[in-house]
């Protein structure tokens, strides 16, 4: 049962009384259905988003390094948005999706233009690990990859969630 059909279920039942009692007759009712009566969304998704973050690290860093080509390149780049997506969405679980996504282009948008000063070429040599995620030379074409990564990555992020909630309408309690 959902929490829109619970609270109906409660409404007839708490009219006429006053906001301290409502929670407190809510709360007993609550605490008489055990654990339950709330959903898992959160830890399920967080722990989906956090399994989905280090598949997507895995199959970028297999692109890079084993994989030649121009195309391979751009997949790894999207996937590089993706990754990032996925950890916003982790860390700020309340954040619309678009807004995910937007801060997820936005910041790889801003690591790709940052290459044009050279800063990130700079810390390349200082510290090689560093181009795995700043890069060297600045592309257009990645800016257009990190574009469809944050779109796939709502999209699916989207398309997921409504079916997760399908799913749990049709689970009896």
């Amino acid at each position: 049962m959902g929490r829109t059909a619970y609270r109906a279920r409660l409404k007839p039942a708490l009219e006429g009384r006053t906001g301290v009692q409502r929670r407190a007759d809510a709360g007993a009712r609550l605490a008489r259905l055990g654990p339950m009566a709330f959903p898992r969304t959160p830890n399920s998704r967080r722990l989906a988003l956090l399994f989905a973050g280090t598949d997507v690290a895995v199959l970028g860093l297999v692109l890079h390094f084993f994989v030649p080509g121009d195309v391979s390149s751009l997949i790894a780049d999207a996937l590089f948005t993706v990754l990032l997506y996925l950890l916003f969405a982790l860390v700020l679980p309340a954040a619309g999706r678009i807004w995910v996504a937007l801060a997820a282009f936005g910041v790889s948008a801003f690591i790709e233009i940052a290459q044009l000063t050279g800063v990130p070429a700079a810390l390349a040599e200082s510290f090689p690990a560093a181009r795995l995620v700043f890069g060297t030379d600045f592309s257009a074409l990645d800016l257009v990859a990190y574009a469809v990564g944050a779109a796939v990555a709502c999209a699916a992020d989207t398309a997921l969630s409504q079916r997760a909630l399908q799913w749990r309408a049709t689970q009896t309690e």
